[in-house]
This record gives C-alpha cells, structure tokens and sequence, in this order.
C-alpha cells in the first residue's frame, strides 16, 4: 500500500501512509513508537485526526507529529502521567500535555514509554468512572 493518504482509508491504512510516506528515520521512529504502543495497550484504537496519527483507549493517550528535526508524541494528559525517568523533554504551554521530542539518533527507553503508555491508559479509565 504505497499512496498518499486519502479520506477513505482506515486510521490504520492513513497511519502505515504516513509512515511509509516519510521514509526515513522519521518513518522508522514513528514505526518503532507505534509498535511500543500496541505492546503496551493492545486494546489501543488508532485513530487519524488534524492529519496525524491518533493513539487512544478511554480517550487520547498520544498523538504522533512528524517534524523536519523530530518526532513529537503529545499525551493529551501528559501532566497528570508519572514520568520516573524524564521521558517528557518538549515544553508545551499550559498545564495538561507533555510532549516526547524524539531527534533522529535518540535513544528511547522502550520499558519506560511503554509504562507510561500503561499509565495513560489508566488515568483515562480513571476519569470514565466519575
């Protein structure tokens, strides 16, 4: 499936677009994240929106932005997440999302993202139970 995105593919079928379609090192982050994702929370949804990929359970837990000089992954609830080993490295204004900037070469701790993934999941079931 080598195309551009278009309107009619599934979330899945835009994001594996997106992926190819960069076909770079940024491909292989995105790649490599999204495969963390699922290892994490094989419940996940994958969603497209705002033309990006969408990872959510309960409700958001990351977004997947591609830059020229990074990978961003937004979690829509970031601040309310323990984050024991530092992964949260971009600074977004206010107060709710963290962001993890991943530069071409970076190094990710898979176990911790994973676990942060895990603790998304949670707060958003958290929350469903008010």
């Amino acid at each position: 499936m080598n195309h551009s995105p278009t309107k009619g593919d599934s979330p899945e079928e835009l994001i594996t677009a997106r992926i190819e379609e960069l076909g770079d090192w940024r491909g292989k982050t995105l790649a490599r994240v999204r495969a963390l994702i699922k290892q994490a929370d094989p419940k996940v949804v994958e969603e497209w929106k705002w033309n990006i990929p969408v990872w959510s359970h309960g409700g958001i837990l990351c977004t997947g932005e591609t830059y020229k000089k990074a990978v961003k992954l937004t979690f829509a609830k970031g601040a309310a997440l323990k984050d024991p080993k530092k992964l949260f490295n971009s600074s977004l204004e206010g107060n709710t999302r963290r962001a993890i900037d991943l530069p071409e070469g970076a190094k990710l701790d898979e176990a911790a993202f994973k676990a942060l993934i895990k603790a998304a999941v949670a707060f958003n079931a958290s929350k469903s139970d008010d």
